[in-house]
């Protein structure tokens, strides 16, 4: 868990770090995705948390002089495309500042990419200077707003603007939407999701970002010139190489006396990587995804290392199905659990190298699970349809048949329909809204609808992949009246029990009571305020009906 989660902490550095010695005379902002999805975990932690994280560990490193500004958006309000706030404004020393306002972020609500990214650019003046905006997201545009369009008007009229994009856990398909926020400022997008198809860019990127870094400083040392590391990374003791494109990475840390790996240096990415390493002894982690080997290289002055990994690491393409002859499931959630105790969730097909060994999967959709157990060998692709046999519902209410309940307050509880020996059921699923819909494995359920004082149980069968409609009728109408503002009004059952007392229908405060109840006849009793007394009355509720009776 630990190393899965470096690796991502390492991709979402590298563009932020790599961004930096250009940015040395310049201004630049970051922009933190803190929407709702952000809460999603990726080895057991939040996303959020590895972001801050990240930026803390990352900003200790930001020379004084780099300008940095911080802004984010969705933290502090749900479905609001305004939510986007500059944190902390462009200033030199801003590092402190920017981890103190991430640390305190909790993600909440949309995504407006356009707008954050065309705020910062504006706060950066990129009409009149070089700017950069490195932008962190999780997701796609929320606000119907097309960032693609935004970016190009964004580059058109700056000086000499970009925007770097961290995609953080998305599929493919999310990946090849955000890309083009940097594509059409010539700026650099960068996964950092270990998902199959990245795109090998990186090194393109730091090619880019330090065409004029600053001079080095004095040596005695002869500067080494020539390439002097040349590693390869393969699949299986038989040396079959790792993909061109796949994005491995090369994690360099020192060396310690003991042989112990001790601080880290650098990271490189790319399965055809070479380059210039000072030299020294290593201990350098090898990771594609969440395969990873670690050996100690040493390199030596005026020689050239040229050291093999074997990652013993196998290819999966897990397919979530709701059901045979369906289409992937984008919304599944799939558990993977590797051979080397490593675990992660990911949305809908898996495509990942992974550790030789088994794997354990668990899928849901919906209330709908699978659990499902493959073993991968070294070097070996493994390809498996997730077919979760589900069932779907579609369910609705109404009043009285015509008369369909718009009410946001209903809610619809499904139980399994068999009962325990102490009478009750087992709860499966649940969903608030005038139309919900449920993912259901094959079997015998009960709904219980209810929405204020009516409740209706329904029985339904679900079969694999068997789509069910059900309108539950409430026989029910609705009871409304004006009371003052510190009244209470309840509605009791008109009929007493043998104990004398009547069920309680519930009630609330004024000056606006509204209750939906079964057809039938009521006691109402209205508490006056400052103990001034009850008034009470009956009523009758008729079916698809309203009452809008005052107490007298």
């Amino acid at each position: 868990m630990i190393r899965s989660m470096l690796r991502l902490l390492a991709a979402i550095a590298a563009i932020i770090v790599l961004s930096f010695p250009a940015l040395a005379a310049d201004r630049a902002i970051i922009i933190l995705d803190a929407s709702g999805s952000m809460w999603a975990q990726i080895n057991g932690k939040a996303r959020i948390d590895i972001a801050k994280q990240t930026l803390k560990t990352v900003l200790q490193g930001v020379p004084d002089e780099v300008e940095l500004g911080f802004m984010a958006y969705g933290h502090r309000s749900k479905g609001d495309c305004n939510d986007i706030e500059m944190m902390v404004a462009p200033a030199a020393g801003s590092a402190d500042a920017i981890a103190e306002a991430a640390a305190g972020l909790s993600p909440k609500g949309k995504t407006p990419l356009s707008a954050s990214v065309k705020m910062a650019a504006e706060e950066l003046k990129y009409t009149e200077d070089k700017a950069t905006v490195i932008l962190i997201t999780d997701g796609l545009e929320t606000c119907n707003a097309d960032p693609c369009a935004l970016a190009s008007e964004l580059k058109k009229d700056g000086v000499d603007f970009k925007v770097d994009v961290v995609g953080l856990a998305l599929t493919e398909d999310e990946a090849n939407q955000v890309r083009c926020i940097a594509d059409n400022t010539d700026g650099k997008y960068l996964q950092a999701d270990d998902e199959d198809g990245l795109k090998d860019a990186l090194n393109d990127v730091v090619s880019d970002v330090t065409e004029a870094p600053p001079p080095p400083p004095p040596s005695s040392e002869e500067p080494v010139s020539d390439i002097n590391f040349k590693p390869s990374a393969v699949l299986d003791e038989n040396g079959t190489a790792a993909p061109g494109d796949a994005n491995v990475a090369w994690e360099f840390y020192k060396k310690n006396a003991d042989g112990s790996q001790g601080e880290w240096v650098r990271t490189e990415y790319g399965a055809k990587y070479t380059g210039v390493i000072d030299p020294g002894d290593y201990i350098v982690n090898a990771k594609l995804d969440y395969a990873h080997v670690a050996m100690p290289v040493t390199i030596a002055a005026g020689a050239v290392a040229e050291p093999e990994f074997d990652l013993e690491a196998g290819f999966i393409n897990l397919r979530p199905i709701h059901s045979k002859g369906q289409p992937v499931d984008g919304s599944a959630a799939v558990y993977t659990e590797f051979a080397n105790g490593e675990s992660t969730t990911s949305y809908g097909e898996v495509k990942s190298f992974v550790p030789a060994g088994k794997v354990k999967i668990s899928v849901s959709i919906g209330s709908a699970t699978l659990d499902d157990e493959i073993t991968v060998r070294a070097g070996e692709r493994v390809e498996k349809d997730l077919i979760v046999g589900a069932g779907h519902l579609d369910i609705t209410a109404s009043y009285v048949e015509g008369q369909p309940v718009q009410d946001g307050s209903i809610y619809f509880d499904v139980f399994d329909a068999k009962k325990a020996i102490d009478n009750s059921r087992k709860e499966i699923s649940g969903a608030y809204g005038p139309g919900a819909k449920f993912d259901l494995m094959p079997g015998d359920y009960v709904v219980v609808t209810t929405l204020d004082g009516a409740k209706i149980e329904t029985p339904f069968t679900i079969k694999a992949a068997d789509a069910v409609t059900l309108d539950v009728p409430l026989n029910a109408g609705l009871f409304a009246t004006t009371i003052n503002e510190n009244d209470y009004l309840e509605v009791f059952a008109a009929k007493k029990d043998i104990a004398g007392n009547r069920v309680s229908f519930g009630g609330g405060y004024g000056p606006k009571i509204s209750r939906t109840l079964p057809a039938g006849d009521y006691h109402v009793v209205l508490t006056l305020a400052n103990s001034a007394g009850t008034k009470e009355a009956d009523i009758t509720i008729a079916a698809g009906e309203r009452n809008e009776m005052q107490i007298p």
